[in-house]
């Protein structure tokens, strides 16, 4: 009888396999949907805080260099602080690998922290940025 039961339960699933495939490829073009919308939301946010999206160069006065530190220097000797454990005493020694002396690094650490705790587009530049190093 158990044999008869799970032959009947694996026809029904065969039955309804059409039905549910169609139901995954509605939701898949549900999630496709949603996720062009989202990029689009970001896209539009990101050009009203002075940003740009992803890919393209950023504009702005919060967007040019620090004490002659660009916005692409500082991510990448911020993410180079991950070999050390996120040591922040490292981040000198970094950004002298990197050509940027110790009192210029803290100036623009400085200036570039402000700047992405105030303007929510160059902190999501910076977290493109930091990504991709």
């Amino acid at each position: 009888m158990g044999m008869l039961k799970r032959m009947k339960d694996m026809r029904d699933m065969v039955e309804a396999a059409p039905g549910m495939v169609q139901q995954a490829q509605q939701l898949g073009a549900q999630a496709q949907e949603m996720a062009a919308a989202q990029q689009a939301a970001m896209q539009a946010q990101a050009a009203q805080y002075g940003g740009s999206p992803a890919g393209t160069a950023a504009a702005g006065a919060d967007f040019e260099p620090v004490a002659g530190v660009s916005l692409e220097q500082f991510a990448a000797v911020s993410k180079g602080v991950a070999a050390f454990g996120y040591d922040p005493t490292k981040l000198p020694e970094i950004a002298a690998s990197k050509g940027i002396d110790a009192v210029t690094w803290d100036a623009a650490s400085r200036g570039w922290n402000e700047r992405i705790h105030r303007n929510r587009a160059v902190a999501q530049r910076f977290n493109q940025l930091y990504r991709a190093s």
